[in-house]
């Protein structure tokens, strides 16, 4: 086995080797005068040098996708650090759930509690169906873009308080 697979190898090394052999000779500029050539088409085009540095102003589809990764990847660190921290805890999760009931927060405190837990995870997930319904190849006219991005919004508002307030 082990012979095979050596003149397998070999075999294959012989054959990149031809590859290189036949390479493309690059050209006679040097990598300053491509650089230079560059950013004189650039300017000569008037774009901007960095995106941070023009006036690039947000839009919904631009603040929902970013929205939507934002709540993804916090989604994943709260999950993943709670239940690392649950299991380093010595007492179950029953003492603790008792701990915090035992605070005696106010209304104000536990429903905003509530909307902090539900909101993301309720947006997450609309706009991940959204998402999908875009890789199936719809919704991308502009007009149809911002409405699906209102109705999820608005929809994740409406869910999540179905949640906080146990409708």
């Amino acid at each position: 086995m082990a012979m095979l697979l050596r003149s397998v190898g070999r075999q294959c090394l012989l054959r990149q080797h031809a590859v290189f052999v036949n390479k493309i000779p690059m050209s006679s500029s040097t990598a300053y005068e491509e650089m230079r050539k560059y950013w004189d088409k650039n300017r000569q085009l008037n774009r901007p040098l960095s995106p941070f540095l023009s006036s690039y102003r947000p839009h919904l589809a631009m603040s929902m996708s970013l929205t939507h990764r934002v709540t993804g990847v916090g989604m994943s660190v709260v999950v993943s650090g709670v239940s690392v921290l649950l299991l380093c805890l010595p007492e179950g999760y029953p003492y603790y759930l008792q701990m915090i009931k035992d605070l005696s927060l106010g209304p104000a405190i536990i429903t905003g509690m509530k909307y902090t837990l539900a909101l993301p995870v309720t947006y997450h997930f609309l706009n991940g169906i959204r998402h999908l319904a875009w890789d199936a190849g719809y919704g991308f006219a502009l007009k149809n873009l911002y409405q699906s991005g209102y109705f999820v919004m608005a929809l994740s508002l409406l869910v999540s308080s179905g949640f906080v307030f146990g409708m």
